[in-house]
This record gives C-alpha cells, sequence and structure tokens, in this order.
C-alpha cells in the first residue's frame, strides 16, 4: 500500500510539473492603447497601471483593465519639456527631462507634478532613472566635467544630491548614456548597474556609495554605436543589447551576456540577429532564459539567454515592460500598445 500510495504521489507531481511547463514564444499580438503625436521612450508598470512621459511635455496612464489612458501637459516656463526617463518608489510617479535645463518631477499635492531637481548648464542630459526602494534612487546623465552625471535621493525622491567625479570610475572624454528606453540603470536589491555609450558598465555594490566599472566588448564601431539597453534577471545573470541607431541593419558587436553579475561580458549571436535594440528585457518567471528586445526595427525573442533569436514582429517601439510573464507594454513613436505573447 506504502508503494501505491508513493507511485500516486509521484504521478500527481509529474501531472503537476507538466501542466504547468511553459512553452516557448511563438507570436505576438499587438493592440494599440494610446495613439498620439507623441514620442515616448520611458514607460514603468506602477500599481494597477502603466506611467508613462514622453515630448511635448506629455505624461500619463494606462489602467491596466480598462485600457483607459488619462493625460496631461506638464510646462516649465515656456517649455516643453521632453521626458525620456520615468520611475516609481511606490508611492511617487517621477518623470526627468533630457536636455538643458533637466527638470525632474515628481507626484504632488492636489494631483499637479512637483519640480524637485533643476540642473542648467553645457552639456546636461539625462538619460535614465531608478530607484532602489521607497526612499532611495538614482539618475544618469551625460558627462559633464570630466565624469557621468549621477544623482542620488535619500528621502523619497524630495530632494537629489550629485555624486561628485572623485567619487566616480574615471570618466572618458564624451562618455553619457544613450536616452533611448530608460533602461541604462538596472538594480536588483543594493546592486546597481549603468551602462554608458563607451561599452562600460558602472557597478555598485552599496546602493550608489561606491563604484567600479567593467568593460563589454560592445564598441569600436563608431560614435553612435554601443550599450543602448541592459538588464538583470538576477545579481548574477545579466544581458545588454544595442547596435547603431543610424546603421539599424547592423548586428555586430550588439549582444551581450554576463553571467558573473557584470564583471565579465561575452557577445553572443555575434553578426547574427536580432540588429539593432533599444530595449531589452527578461521575461518575467522564465528562469532567466528568455528575453524580449525591442526597437524601431521590431520585436525579437530568444529562448535560450539569448543565444539565438527570432523575429516575433515588425511593429517599431522603443522601450517595453512586462506585465507577467506573456502580457507587456511598449511605447514608441506616436503609440503605447498592448503585447500579448503567445
Amino acid at each position: 500500500m506504502k508503494k501505491l500510495v508513493v507511485a500516486i504521489c509521484a504521478l500527481a507531481l509529474f501531472a503537476c510539473e507538466q501542466k504547468n511547463e511553459v512553452k516557448p514564444f511563438t507570436s505576438v499580438v499587438v493592440k494599440d492603447v494610446y495613439t498620439k503625436n507623441v514620442s515616448i521612450r520611458a514607460i514603468e508598470v506602477l500599481d494597477g497601471s502603466v506611467g508613462f512621459a514622453g515630448n511635448n511635455g506629455v505624461f500619463g496612464s494606462v489602467d491596466l483593465k480598462t485600457n483607459k489612458v488619462i493625460t496631461n501637459v506638464q510646462k516649465y516656463d515656456t517649455i516643453l519639456p521632453e521626458f525620456r526617463a520615468v520611475g516609481t518608489t511606490g508611492a511617487d510617479f517621477f518623470m526627468l527631462s533630457v536636455t538643458n535645463p533637466a527638470l525632474l518631477y515628481k507626484t504632488g499635492e492636489n494631483g499637479k507634478m512637483e519640480l524637485v531637481y533643476t540642473e542648467k548648464g553645457d552639456g546636461v542630459f539625462y538619460d535614465a532613472i531608478n530607484f532602489w526602494n521607497s526612499k532611495e534612487g538614482i539618475a544618469v546623465g551625460d558627462s559633464v566635467d570630466g565624469c557621468l552625471s549621477v544623482i542620488v535621493t535619500r528621502d523619497g525622491g524630495n530632494s537629489w544630491n550629485k555624486i561628485a567625479c572623485n567619487n566616480l570610475p574615471e570618466g572618458i572624454a564624451g562618455e553619457g548614456a544613450f536616452a533611448a528606453s530608460n533602461t541604462n540603470i538596472k538594480i536588483v536589491g543594493d546592486k546597481t548597474w549603468i551602462a554608458t555609450t563607451k561599452g562600460r558598465v558602472f557597478y555598485s555594490a552599496d546602493k550608489g556609495t561606491t563604484w567600479d566599472v567593467f568593460s563589454v566588448p560592445m564598441t569600436g564601431l563608431g560614435e553612435t554605436h554601443g550599450i543602448f539597453s541592459l538588464d538583470f534577471y538576477n545579481e548574477n545573470l545579466g544581458f545588454a543589447i544595442g547596435g547603431d541607431f543610424t546603421k539599424p541593419e547592423q548586428n555586430i558587436k550588439n549582444k551581450a551576456v554576463t553571467t558573473d553579475g557584470g564583471v565579465t561580458w561575452s557577445l553572443v549571436a555575434d553578426g547574427k540577429e536580432p540588429d539593432y535594440k533599444s530595449c531589452v528585457q527578461f521575461v518575467p518567471e522564465r528562469n532567466g532564459n528568455e528575453l524580449v528586445a525591442v526597437g524601431f526595427t521590431g520585436i525579437a525573442y530568444s529562448s535560450d539567454k539569448g543565444q539565438t533569436w527570432k523575429e516575433l514582429s515588425k511593429e517599431g517601439f522603443y522601450t517595453i515592460r512586462f506585465v507577467n510573464d506573456t502580457l507587456a507594454y511598449a511605447a514608441g513613436k506616436d503609440r503605447i500598445s498592448k503585447l500579448i505573447f503567445k
């Protein structure tokens, strides 16, 4: 009898494993939820919605249940800022403009956005923002005065302070980040990775207090070629993607993987598809095996940690965020869309 019970339990477990088996994606359904004359490079999944911001001062949210879109316009004097970075602490929504003057807003009172940081000067250009927790966050911009521009908050985004150059790795002339999809910064726990235009990854293990720098072999093909996006599935497994947006058909030195937390990187699918992509994301709950990359060149998918890729769609987007393992939202030129992977 005992053997029979064990056999039944084993069969039950096998049935559950078979039932829960996930299959690789073979297609994607794209449904537009917002179509307006606005370029959107920054979206973030919030509690029950997707927050976004774009050019001409436009920002808003998409309800995850109804796909209802609410929008507004943020002005600064006579300026309509170009927002290319958004983030959230869970309690507040943040949006950061790219160029001089850099303008960082957070959720304020009575539904209005509150300006919490301004930076003016030659070379000011901010690229991405992210948060470690409800109190601490980080944003990165192009080099000013010899090093990357890195600002941090420790009080929930009410105030921001710039890290001095002597507390960062030595800069390279012209080094910055590509403000293409708000995915230059990745955070896992206290650990932080920042991808730069010079094929380098800045790394901090202590929420931006101390920094190291590592090299990624995605350089040497021109000023507009490099890392446009990176993502980490956990503190060890990461992926970087990019290319050259002026030569989008180029697929050399535009994809790399790390398995040691960013210390070393190896090129994958070199000289093979996909071509230029501006954003890459690990598919959640898929053990780090599956990746989706988007760009104005289309949507690509890998089921083997980036070793091989399949084009799922020619629909063009700048950035993508997953809601769960089969549902995502993507944004690009004049649109935000719901993506259902099958």
